[in-house]
Order: structure tokens, then C-alpha cells, then sequence
């Protein structure tokens, strides 16, 4: 009787067939409780690093493309102070949209417009006698130099009233701008009555991504002024990499018998996919001093970073 050899390859390819066959794979419940594991993890660190601002701390972040977050106080509400100038200048920018203003339209700042010594204001700084600039300059003072004179020149030409409807029509019911910068630095309260939530700004920076409300030409206009804004770089662009792409908008209160009420960094970070995320981080009512608040928000980003980059 002969014997019949068969190639090695041929015995045991059933085997490895059926191997491959009955190995386990992550069930979508698997893959769901991995993920929680993770951002438990992810918040637990940072409630760990918010306690450094001996304050109340605010988080939100979502990357746009695929709902992924992370969140701490989402709801709560935290004083803006320079952060409301991004919804006045999308406010604005959509009346150039729709043709009611121009970019190209010269404004005069008077005297009477500028707000008080303390406020951040270069134009007040270099036009004491006042200036007349173009609509497109005064956004770029708002936006990327957070110019107090400036905002509220912008503020003036649409009224409060205009950027509250523009708000609700994106949607958005947790961010208020209710006061000029003038009347906010008369009134230490009254910066509490223009707040965001973390959820309402990233909200916010998600319309702002989507155009939602904005031409093409009026979102890379703001975009590039955030991103080429000199403020509070310590922030959310403090632990980047350098290569990192951030848009964003920072805010700044003064401190009262050792408390800042408001130390806060909102942006769109891009992601090195390409994918993008919004982040907001507010820190608000904090006795720590203002190199560990802005290491406090510089950690956090760091910190949500590595989560959404891990491969």
C-alpha cells in the first residue's frame, strides 16, 4: 500500500483556518466598556489637575468628526471676560455675509469709546486722540490682540440684541453676552453676567467649524486671527508640540483680594489625522496664582491630547 505525503502546509491549514475562525474579537459592549475605562481614567486626571487652581474648573472637548469627548462641568457657568469676543466678531461677520456690513467700511473710534486704563486696548494705547480703522482691522484688534475698544466699537454696530439672536439661531442657549467691556470693568459683577458653559463654547466652535451661519472667507478670516493671536500662549498651546495648529480665544479677569475670577482658552485644535478638536477650559474663582491656572488649562489640553492621539 503506498503512502500519500501531503505538503505540510496543506495538514495544517484546517487548523489555523479554524483558529482564526473561533478567535475572540471586541464585541461592540467590549469596545464600549474599554472606552469608558478610558475616559474614567481621562477625568479622574483631570479633576486631579484642576484641583492645582483651587477654583472652579470647567472642561469640554469633543473631536468634531467622530463625537468622541470629554467633559468636566459641562454645564456650569464661568465668566467669559475676553472669550465673549468670539461671539460678538462671528455676530459681526455675519452681518458682512449678508451684506449689511463691509470689511472694507471705515469706523472712527472716539475717545469716548475706549475702555478704562487696566482693559487691554492697544488702539487706546496708540491713538489717544482716537482712529479710524476699517471694519476688517477692528476684528483683527478683537480677535487676535483681544482689544476692549475694539469689541466694543463692534459690539456697538450690531447691538446686543443681534449677537443673542444669532446665538439662539445656531442654537446655542449657554453662552450670554449681555455687557459692553466698558460696563464689565466698572462692575467686577458684571462679568458674571456674560458666561459660557464648556458644553455652550464648544458648541460654539463646532458652528464655527461647520460655517454654520458664516461664508467660507469670513471663517478662515477668523480662523487665521485666532490662530496668529500672541495671547496667554501658556494655555491651551502650552504642552503641544509646536506643530500643533491652534485656533483659539483666550480671556482674562482681573484678581480681587487674591481670587481670579476667570482664567479660560477656548479653541479648535487640528488633531495630527487631521481630524479636529474643539476644547473649552474655563477656570473661574481661583486663589491659585496665574502661572499655575495657566498650567492648570496647558495640562488639561496636554492631557486630552494624548487620549485623542493615541493610535
Amino acid at each position: 500500500m503506498k503512502r500519500i505525503l501531503l505538503p505540510l502546509g496543506f495538514v495544517f491549514l484546517p487548523l489555523i483556518t479554524t483558529l482564526i475562525a473561533s478567535s475572540p474579537t471586541p464585541t461592540a459592549s467590549q469596545k464600549t466598556k474599554a472606552l469608558d475605562k478610558q475616559n474614567d481614567a481621562l477625568r479622574k486626571q483631570i479633576e486631579q489637575i484642576a484641583s492645582a487652581a483651587k477654583g472652579r474648573v470647567g472642561v469640554a472637548a469633543e473631536v468634531l468628526e467622530t463625537g468622541e469627548s470629554i467633559s468636566l462641568n459641562p454645564h456650569e457657568q464661568f465668566p467669559m471676560q475676553s472669550v465673549y469676543k468670539l461671539p460678538i466678531a462671528m455676530a459681526v461677520l455675519t452681518q458682512v455675509d449678508n451684506g449689511k456690513l463691509s470689511l472694507d467700511q471705515q469706523v472712527r473710534v472716539e475717545k469716548s469709546d475706549f475702555v478704562r486704563l487696566g482693559q487691554a486696548s492697544p488702539v487706546r494705547d496708540r491713538n489717544p486722540n482716537g482712529v479710524e480703522l476699517s471694519l476688517s482691522e477692528l476684528l483683527r484688534f478683537t480677535v487676535s490682540e483681544s482689544d476692549g475698544t475694539t469689541s466694543d466699537v463692534l459690539l456697538k454696530l450690531v447691538g446686543v440684541e443681534f449677537v443673542t439672536k444669532y446665538l439662539n439661531e445656531l442654537g446655542i442657549n449657554e453662552i450670554i453676552v449681555a455687557n459692553s467691556e466698558k460696563e464689565i470693568g466698572r462692575d467686577r459683577e458684571t462679568q458674571y453676567r456674560n458666561w459660557a458653559s464648556p458644553h455652550g463654547a464648544v458648541q460654539l466652535l463646532r458652528s464655527l467649524h461647520e460655517k454654520r451661519g458664516l461664508s467660507e472667507q469670513s471663517q478662515q478670516l477668523l480662523l487665521k486671527h485666532m490662530t496668529e493671536t500672541p495671547t496667554s500662549s501658556r494655555r491651551l498651546k502650552g504642552l503641544l508640540p509646536k506643530t500643533a495648529v491652534v485656533a483659539h480665544k483666550t480671556g482674562t479677569g482681573g484678581s480681587y483680594d487674591g481670587v481670579a475670577p476667570a482664567t479660560n482658552d477656548i479653541g479648535l485644535i487640528t488633531l495630527p489625522d487631521e481630524r479636529h478638536l474643539a476644547i473649552a477650559v474655563f477656570v473661574s474663582d481661583a486663589r491659585a496664582d496665574l502661572g499655575t491656572r495657566e498650567r492648570v488649562i496647558a495640562r488639561i489640553a496636554k492631557a486630552i491630547w494624548d487620549q485623542f492621539t493615541q493610535k
